[in-house]
């Protein structure tokens, strides 16, 4: 039994990693090119932007919320930061500016309607995402926007000693500050502490829904960070181009051990989660498997994590009542 019960602790927290180790593995051998230098460095700028996506998504999750608009948020600052530059000729260090000031905004509302109207946060995000799907077609009508500056394209294609992406830079960054956010910050613990047990924070005196709404405004702030960094690595502003990622996104997360039913995960989680579903995405492609397999394929892991982490939560469950029925026993 303690055999059993150990080689399940160690599973439920390498289990995940050993998956990303054995898929690296498989794909070493049976994708081409798929352990060159090229490949490596090309893997490491597509998976910035939803890297740096995964890091506003788990934050939100970790409060017990979602975020549904994710994928059209980047959509708008994708066309938004485009727009700005070559139709109004505006610098691009301020059609930046803007594009994040719009995603903290967006972010802002989201977060204020949830906790105001008492919402759930799925229904909310999904209705602003239906919302901000017709905004990037207003200012794009369909049509990608190109022809940027000079030295736009080096945030999401420059390199740092010929070697380093610029982005992978920027994603490591973000990486870090949210980690430092969620373990050293009183503001990780309010995360933990609302995603686990709302009622509970409230009594211990927790502004849940100042929180709550900080949550959703640092997703869209991260949400428009990614949208410039994509707009500067594909060099085209385009109204799909975010059009279905939030699903990429919160696959990253609970497959790399974020809880969907909040209060539990970490940075590290998230960043395992984007390196398996980056490479996965890469290692299919470069076996030429087909797109709608690869639609599959991903399903299913999201389905097999879900179900995963409900059932680890009813099983600790479980052991609480359990654990509480014996201490009153032994009161008895």
């Amino acid at each position: 039994m303690k055999k059993e019960r150990s080689f399940a602790q160690i599973f439920s927290k390498y289990g995940v990693l050993m998956v990303f180790i054995v898929m690296f593995i498989m794909f070493s051998i049976f994708a081409p090119n798929f352990l060159r230098v090229k490949n490596l460095l090309n893997v490491s700028r597509q998976i910035c932007t939803l890297g740096i996506c995964a890091v506003g998504t788990t934050i939100v999750l970790i409060s017990g919320g979602i975020d549904l608009s994710l994928g059209y948020q980047l959509s708008v600052t994708n066309v938004l930061c485009a727009y700005l530059m070559v139709k109004m000729g505006m610098h691009p260090v301020l059609a930046i500016l803007v594009c994040l000031v719009f995603g903290v905004t967006v972010g802002a509302i989201n977060g204020i309607i949830i906790v105001k109207s008492g919402v759930h946060s799925m229904i909310v995000t999904l209705a602003i995402s239906q919302v901000l799907n017709g905004v990037s077609y207003l200012f794009s009508r369909g049509i990608p926007i190109y022809g940027f500056p000079a030295g736009f394209s080096i945030l999401g294609q420059g390199t740092v000693f010929g070697i380093i992406p610029v982005s992978l830079i920027i994603m490591a960054v973000i990486f870090l500050v949210g980690h430092f956010v969620l373990t050293s910050l009183p503001f990780g613990r309010y995360l933990y502490a609302v995603g686990s047990n709302e009622e509970a924070a409230k009594l211990a005196g927790v502004n849940t829904g100042k929180v709550r709404i900080l949550a959703h405004t640092l997703c869209g702030l991260l949400s428009a960070i990614a949208g410039v960094l994509l707009l500067s690595r594909t060099n085209s502003g385009l109204s799909s181009n975010g059009a279905g990622f939030e699903f990429n996104v919160i696959t990253a997360c609970v497959l790399g051990g974020v809880s969907n039913l909040g209060g539990k995960g970490t940075i590290y989680q998230a960043l395992l989660g984007v390196l398996i579903i980056g490479f996965l995405e890469n290692g299919m492609l470069l076996m030429n498997v087909n797109e709608y397999w690869q639609l599959v394929v991903k399903g299913l892991l999201l389905l097999i994590a879900v179900v995963y982490d409900a059932s680890v939560v009813r099983s600790s469950e479980r052991v609480k009542k359990l654990k509480a029925i014996n201490s009153e026993n032994t009161v008895k």
